[in-house]
């Protein structure tokens, strides 16, 4: 008897992830059904939505890597996909600027990253950093022409409507089940249940999760960090984007001053444990979420390892006054009083048994399924080259089906 299936490929999450996914899938292979399965009421209200809305150029990521290489095609990729449907957009360029003599090295280090990337970086000397912004102050910098900014929750949205995918919002995944040869069911908590082929996990802070109800040990967990913003109350400080030197130790950029696409300039973020996957404040806590961070042994690994990073985080979440001294360093006329609270973003952050923080994308498959384990930043402005991947592989396996 022939099985019948609802769908070809499904995919799990509506963030920009999946719906790069489902738009790469329908546009390879004209014909295929897509659907695509959002917990929440519309898309790209977690990772996406609530991030800085920047265009990455590629120039921090590790020459080789899935994040340069998919970065630096994405971020061209964006402005193009933007331009094509009139999403808002610039490309603003941006400076990272070293306030320290210990970070000259590591800024040094970028211009040689960068150019291995292929990114066409300028070096410039304390006085010229006055030339692109008036009120920073460093030691020097480096200006890269290639970043951008733009609206993630309008390219997603664009990305929903492009691909022809059935988007079912309100649909949150309650069991899988996968048999070999049969493909995968899904039963969603409203009690429907999707036949598929194929599924695609890109459930971003519960992929782990996903891939777990799945039968597939993802070898990783996602360990939330929430990223507090603040809103600059005299955005004419900031003309464009500035970031400091990051440390290389870590995959997070560090506070940075984001001039936005509504013209708004955003400073965060910084990274602290959330007390549950969507914890958006210090008031969120879910006991099984956070019982599960505890219970991995790469968070206590991870912890051991870099408490003294964490200590300086977790002290700037709690004093604003801390924050202020953070963001003096880049632009000394901030004032306490100048910071306005904003919403805060959390990122899905996958660390290893041994408390390694993953620091590439990472994709893996099992049997009839594709799961996106680690796509943080840059993921939104990469998510087309994404897409482009992981919707090769779910066909690949719909033809070893057939």
């Amino acid at each position: 008897m022939e099985r019948v299936f609802d769908c070809d490929v499904l995919v799990i999450g509506g963030g920009i992830v999946g719906l790069s996914t489902a738009y790469a899938i329908t546009r390879a292979a004209p014909g295929t059904r897509v659907t695509v399965l959002e917990k929440e009421p519309g898309p790209a209200r977690h990772q996406t939505g609530r991030n800085s809305g920047v265009i990455h150029s590629g120039v921090y990521y590790r020459p080789g890597s899935l994040k340069a290489r998919y970065a630096v095609r994405g971020a061209a990729e964006m402005v193009k996909f933007c331009a094509e449907y009139g999403i808002d957009h610039a490309v603003t360029g941006k400076l990272i600027v070293a306030t320290d003599r210990a970070e000259l090295p590591r800024l040094h280090a970028l211009v040689q990253r960068g150019r291995e990337n292929g990114i066409p970086v300028r070096e410039l000397g304390g006085g010229q950093i006055q030339e692109y912004e008036p009120e920073v102050r460093g030691l020097a910098a480096i200006h890269v022409g290639t970043t951008g900014i733009c609206d993630y929750g309008a390219v997603a949205r664009r990305l929903a409507q492009a691909s022809g995918a059935e988007v079912r919002y309100g649909a949150e995944v309650h069991r899988v089940d996968r048999r070999p040869g049969l493909g995968v069911a899904v039963r969603t908590r409203a009690g429907d249940v999707l036949r598929a082929r194929v599924m695609v996990n890109c459930g971003g802070l519960h992929c782990d999760g996903i891939a777990r109800l799945t039968g597939d040990d993802p070898g990783m967990r996602i360990v939330p960090f929430r990223g507090e913003y603040y809103e600059l109350a005299r955005p004419e400080l900031v003309r464009g984007l500035v970031y400091p030197v990051p440390d290389p130790a870590f995959p997070f950029l560090g506070v940075h001053l984001t001039r936005g696409i509504d013209g708004g300039v955003h400073v965060g973020p910084n990274a602290v444990p959330a007390l549950a996957r969507e914890g958006y404040g210090w008031g969120v806590v879910r006991p099984r979420e956070l019982g599960a961070t505890l219970a991995w042994p790469g968070s206590w690994h991870m912890a051991r390892r870099h408490w003294r990073y964490g200590a300086g985080e977790l002290r700037r979440s709690l004093s604003r006054s801390a924050f202020t001294t953070a963001v003096r360093r880049l632009l000394p006329a901030v004032t306490e009083d100048d910071l306005v609270a904003a919403p805060a973003g959390v990122r899905a952050q996958a660390v290893l048994a041994d408390g390694t923080l993953v620091d590439d994308f990472l994709i893996k498959e099992g049997a009839h399924a594709v799961h996106v384990l680690n796509a943080p930043s840059p993921a939104a402005t990469a998510s087309l080259p994404i897409g482009r991947e992981v919707g090769r592989r779910a066909l690949a396996m719909l033809a070893a089906a057939d």
